[in-house]
This record gives structure tokens, sequence and C-alpha cells, in this order.
């Protein structure tokens, strides 16, 4: 039970608190779906079984059958997909699963900025209802929160963390009370349990009650995030949480709703805060935007996760991260990511004002990252479970139909405000893109600069060179080619310590690696060791305790760091003229990229002062 509490914090927020302005959208806005009888019977429908399929069936009880070592999400899907425990996910075979996945994890980064930005507002503007004239200070009051939530996150969401589950029970229960009253006011609203209502809602409203499929996208959000901090609680506490608290609250909030708009139609403009009692609106704001900073911050963290992971699995550049938490390593804060979702989360708020007009941006994100998701894993279950055409159309093929018509839906308010989260996911997916490909190149020009290991020992063995004591360590791609850093060593200072070790680092395509398959280590010839780490794509590398772990087991000398010289190599990348337009601008943008990207020795967690950079220049090609 505890586990569930805190799962309700974490994972539900963003789902919690649609309520807020999912219903509000469906007869608002562009759509002009009028609140009719019919029509509000329908369209509830449409929420409570678009709740039970996409929610209830595809991710609580399909996807999370889907994991990886416990942890859920799009690139724990990949790797599952693709996964070999190569290290890296870029076999040209997979690649196309590869850019999908960064595809729909890009697309994530526009929820990042959208989210907070519209749960935040919906909340502050329930005084509207009570004060109209308070509508001038909606958007300054919501930026100034905002400004809040982000100054705080170098604090680490550890230290408010603890309230999150209590929040959401609260609102949980409050927004049950709230729907159970006005429903018992207004039974007739339990019709549209029934889903021909919802059919039947299409059939009167044409092309028009389509288009309407993009609002109740919104009763979804978040409905990935179930799947993806599977790995912080596990699938039992996320599925009774869910089955016990989040789904009857949501589910009497959209009838109470629903109810409202029966009996008062005009009140469709803000039916959620019309359903609370006058003199507990002001309560009411305050605990719904408690709610939405708990929804905000869980997606924020959410990010900063994703970003890591990104970047272990080599997906994108190495960014700046830092630790907020002594005990828990998933609390993690990256000061430049924060700073621009914030800048542009603000942007947003600014721009667009209202609820209404963000619920326009807000769906196209949700849609396609579920649509890709559903993908991942009928590849998967095809792949790697082996299911039958049938088992997977039957399961699959149901869930895609409708995640199509939510991204087609969606995709008819590109102009109303689509082609936020689509730019953003753009830009990410370029950078992500560049990277990959550019990544393949340079390990390619390393690996045709290099030099049989075999051959390079036996001409140390040929030709001594003069050795000095203490230990070197020079890092080395997967397979056999000795890095350039030490021919670059060698060929110019004409020396060598009394031991070097090889080290290659390998990130596995799961979340973390067992202490016992930490490393290898082979002892080699004229005092050469080559050693092989491997991390989980959730895990930090630190390089001189593995060092420490390794040389102890292989009976070498022991690690000291004050004997100890770390060589890097900071390439100098030469892009070649003669390539395809596209390639040439990937390629570019990689080697910009790469310039800006976090050091290495940060990255490597390697004593600054025990570090040598030796330059070089290798062409792109």
């Amino acid at each position: 039970m505890a586990l569930a509490l805190s799962a309700l914090g974490i994972v539900f927020g963003d789902l919690g608190t649609s309520p807020l302005y999912a219903l509000q959208a469906s007869f608002g806005g562009a759509l002009g779906v009028t609140p009719t009888h019919a029509n509000v019977i329908g369209i509830v429908s449409l929420f409570l079984w678009s709740l039970i399929l996409m929610v209830s069936i595809k991710y609580v009880l399909v996807l999370m059958q889907a994991d990886n070592h416990g942890e859920g999400g799009l690139l724990a899907l990949l790797a599952l997909l693709v996964g070999e425990r190569s290290g890296r996910v870029t076999r040209r075979g997979a690649l196309p699963w590869v850019f999908m996945a960064m595809f729909g994890t890009a697309m994530l980064y526009g929820d990042g900025v959208i989210t907070p930005a519209i749960s935040v507002l919906s909340a502050i503007e329930g005084v509207e209802v009570a004060t109209p004239t308070f509508a001038h200070y909606t958007v300054p009051i919501t930026v100034v929160i905002l400004v809040m939530l982000f100054a705080v996150q170098p604090l680490g969401s550890g230290r408010v963390g603890v309230a999150f589950g209590p929040i959401l029970a609260i609102w949980f229960v409050v927004i049950f009370a709230l729907g159970l009253i006005s429903l018992a006011k207004t039974p007739a609203i339990l019709a549209a349990f029934n889903p021909l209502n919802g059919i039947t809602f299409f059939a009167h409203n044409g092309f028009k009650g389509f288009v309407a499929l993009g609002a109740v996208v919104l009763c979804l959000t978040g409905g990935e995030a179930l799947y993806a901090d599977m790995g912080h609680f596990g699938a039992r506490p996320i599925r009774l949480a869910w089955y016990c608290l989040a789904l009857p609250a949501l589910t009497v909030s959209y009838l109470g709703q629903g109810a409202l708009l029966l009996r008062d139609p005009s009140a469709a403009a803000r039916p959620f805060y019309t359903t609370v009692p006058p003199s507990l609106l002001y309560p009411m704001v305050v605990l719904a935007t408690l709610a939405t900073i708990v929804a905000a911050q869980a997606l924020i963290s959410a990010v900063f996760s994703l970003t890591r992971q990104a970047a272990q699995l080599g997906l994108s550049p190495r960014v700046t991260i830092r630790h907020t938490s002594s005990s828990t390593a998933g609390q993690i804060y990256l000061p430049g990511l924060n700073w621009v979702l914030m800048i542009g989360t603000i942007a947003v708020v600014l721009g667009f004002r209202t609820s209404d007009s963000l619920a326009a941006a807000f769906g196209i994100a949700v849609s396609t990252t579920m649509a890709i998701t559903t993908m991942l894993f009928a590849a998967y279950a095809r792949v790697r479970l082996q299911w039958p055409v049938w088992r997977i159309a039957l399961v699959a093929g149901v869930f895609m139909v409708v995640d199509l018509a939510f991204v087609a839906a969606n995709a008819m308010k590109f102009a109303d405000g689509g082609w936020l989260p689509l730019s953003i996911g753009a830009v990410t997916f370029l950078v992500s893109t560049s990277w990959l490909i550019g990544l393949r190149a340079l390990q390619e020009a390393r690996r045709d600069s290099g030099l049989p290991l075999d051959a390079f020992i036996a001409s140390i063995a040929a030709a001594p060179p003069h050795r000095v004591s203490g230990t070197g360590v020079f890092l080395m791609a997967a397979g056999n080619s000795v890095p350039v850093t030490l021919l670059h060593h060698l060929k110019h200072n004409q020396i060598l310590h009394e031991q070097v070790v090889l080290l290659t680092l390998l990130t596995e395509e799961i979340p973390r690696v067992e202490p016992a398959e930490r490393f290898t280590v082979k002892r080699l010839e004229q005092g050469f060791v080559r050693i092989e780490g491997r991390y989980g794509y959730l895990e930090m590398l630190d390089v001189p305790q593995l060092l420490a772990q390794a040389l102890q087991c292989a009976g070498c000398p022991a690690y000291e760091a004050m004997m100890t010289t770390f060589y890097l190599g900071r390439e100098s990348l030469a892009v070649q003229t003669k390539q395809r337009p596209l390639r040439h601008m990937l390629l570019s943008l990689f080697s910009r990229l790469r310039k800006n990207e976090l050091d290495a020795t940060a990255h490597l967690g390697l004593p600054p002062n025990r570090v040598v950079e030796m330059g070089g220049r290798l062409d792109l090609v």
C-alpha cells in the first residue's frame, strides 16, 4: 500500500489532473461541438471507454508485461526489441525501430513543455468562476508559480516528494466526491457506459465528431507514465493504485461533469469548477494548484531521467547531471535542460494564455507517442515473444486503430497549436538523429585509423620504449583496434607507463548490470591490461571505482589515484564535402554538438588533475 500511495504522486499526476481541462476542451475552442443531451452522453462515453481500453487494458494489463528487468517506457521497449546486450543500439537492422523510438521520445519533450503550462493554468483559471475580473491575473500568477517550480529543481524532488502521494490521494477522493454528488442529481449520464452512445455520437456529428477525438485524447495524458515509471514502483503497486483509486475517481469525475452539462449546458466553459460548491471554490483552486504542481514535477523529473537514458544509450550528447540525493540514484537535476524547459513553458503560457488554447497543442504529442509505443510493442511481440499474426492483430491491432484515429484527429488541429509539440519534437529528433549518425561515423573513422592490438603489443616487445612508473589508462572502443590516443601518445612522447590499461565502457540495453557482471579483465603481455566495463542505461559511470575493482581482481598493481594518468582523445572532426546534402548537414551538426557536450572527465567521474587530453584530426565520411 505504501508503494501504491507513492505511485499516486509520481505516476498519476498528469492523468489525475486531466479532469481540469479535458471535458472542457471537448465543447470549447475550435471544435464547435454543441453540449446537447446526446453529445454530452456520447463524449463522456468516449472518455470512459478510452480510459478502459487504452489505459486499463493497453498500458496497465498488456504493456506492463513487456518490462526490461523491471523497467518500462519507450527506450526500455526499444532495448527489448533490438537488444542482444550489444552495448549500443546502432545495428543496421534495428535502425528503423531506433529512429521510431527516438521520434516518440522527442515528442515527450513537447509534452514536457506543455504539461506544466496547461496544468497550472487550468487550475488557476478556477478562480474566474467566482470572480470573472480575476481573469487578468491568471497568466501572471501561473508564470510566478512555474518560475518557483523550476527554481527549486536544484534542491531535488525528494524533499517535497514525500507529500506527492498524499496530495494526489486527497485530490482523487475530492474529485470522486464532487463527481458523485453531481451524478446523484442526474443519473441519466450513466448511459455513457453504453459504448453504442459513443458510436452514435460519430454518426450524428460526422466529421466534427471525428475531430472531437482530439479533445478526448486529453483524458489519456499521462498514460505513458504508467508504463515508463514501472521501474520506480513495480507493476503491482501501479495496478493497485489505478484500479482501486485513480480509475474510479476519474470515471466518477467525468460522469459528474457530464451530469452537470445535462442539467446546465451553459456550464461547458468551466464544467469541473462548476461542480464545486461556491463555498469550497477557493480551497479547491488551492488543492488543484498543488495537484498540478505535482503533475508538472513528475513530468520534469521524467524528462530529466529520459535525457540521461538517451545519453547513456548513445542517442544524445552528454549533459551535466547533478545528483540531488545521496540515497536515491534516480533523483537527478540537469541544469541546462531545466532552464530550457522553464523558458519554453513560460513562453507557451504567454503565447497561448488559456488552457482551452493549449488543449489543441497538447493532444498531438500524446497521441503520437501512444501510437509509436503500440508499433514497438507489436514488433516486440512478433520478433521476441513469437506471437502469431492473428494474436498481434487482435491485441495490438485494436490499439493501433484507436491510436491512429487519435493522431488523425489531432492532426486537424495543426494550425490551432499542434505545430508547437511537433516543432519541439522535430528539433529534438534532429539532434538525436545527427548524434546517432555522427557517432557511427566517428566509430568507423577511429576503426579505420586503428592498428590491431596483437600487432601493436608485438611491436612493443620488438622495440621496447622507455617505461615510467604508474598506470596509464586509455579508452578503447569495442573491438581489437589500438586507441588512436595511445598511438599519438607513444609517437609524440615515446614513453609508456609500466602498466597500461585499455578500458572499454559498454552501456548495456538493460537498466542495471549485476555486480558480478560489471567487468571482465584480462592481463596481456608487456604490462598491458584489457578491461571491459558494463553499465546499465540507468547507471552513472564511476571509472576509478571500476579500475580499483578490476585491477584487484586480476592481481595487477593496485589502482592509486596519484599514480594513474587518464589519457582522453579530443579529436578535431572534419566533415567531408563530397557527401549527400542531408548527411553533410547531420554530420556538421554532430560536430558542433560534440564540441559543446559535457566534458568526458566529468562524465566518467575522473579526477581532473590526473587527465591528459590528446588532440588529433579525424575525417567523417
